[in-house]
């Protein structure tokens, strides 16, 4: 029971038995369930006997770069040793895992980081942003990506489109003629189409 007598309830003591220390902000050890002050709040400082469920500690081996979880109780180095003479401690692994990707332009040697990739839709090859357009990475579209399957979609057609039937009609010379002349034309358009939908009434 913690707390003062004003305050009884607040705060518990440490469940560490040289500690009982009465902590405001006490930790609750997610292994053993038990309720400890800062200083005993580890696994290791108050000798938790269910450690070994909880603790995910890893290592980096330096010879296969391959992570290696930590015993409770054990000597880091222990376990690193342990590790070296098993069968799963490859040299060979070490430079496939710590290498770095490039990018595949011919002649660019930038690593491919967080902030510096992009990966194409169209090839879906990883390339730094300055080679990110399919013409800097001599881009073909594979199949089954998002660009090959827009290729397959049919085309938009706009047949009922004035506006687009008025541009095909055009030739060269009109080339240069303002924006103004072409909503002329436009609208003088519509106003024959009007007049042609006006029933006629005869006397």
């Amino acid at each position: 029971m913690g707390g003062t007598e004003a305050f009884p309830d607040l705060g518990k003591h440490c469940s560490e038995e040289l500690c009982h220390q009465l902590d405001f902000l006490p930790f609750k050890c997610d292994a053993c369930s038990k309720i400890f002050c800062l200083e005993h709040r580890s696994y290791k400082s108050h000798n938790c006997s269910k450690a070994t469920v909880k603790d995910s500690t890893v290592l980096i081996c330096p010879i296969c770069a391959a992570t290696v979880k930590t015993v409770f109780g054990e000597d880091p180095n222990l376990t690193m040793e342990k590790h070296s003479q098993t069968a799963n401690c490859d040299p060979n692994n070490y430079a496939k895992v710590m290498k770095k990707p490039k990018c595949p332009v011919k002649g660019c040697h930038e690593l491919l980081t967080f902030s510096n990739k992009m990966t194409c839709k169209s090839c879906n090859k990883a390339t730094c942003v300055r080679h990110r357009f399919p013409a800097d990475h001599a881009c073909v579209i594979k199949s089954g990506t998002a660009a090959a399957r827009d290729l397959k979609q049919p085309a938009r057609t706009f047949a009922g489109s004035r506006f687009l039937e008025f541009l095909a009609g055009r030739n060269g010379s009109e080339c240069g003629t303002s924006s103004t002349q072409v909503g002329s034309s436009l609208h003088n358009s519509d106003k024959q189409i009007d007049k042609e939908k006006i029933p006629t009434i005869k006397p």
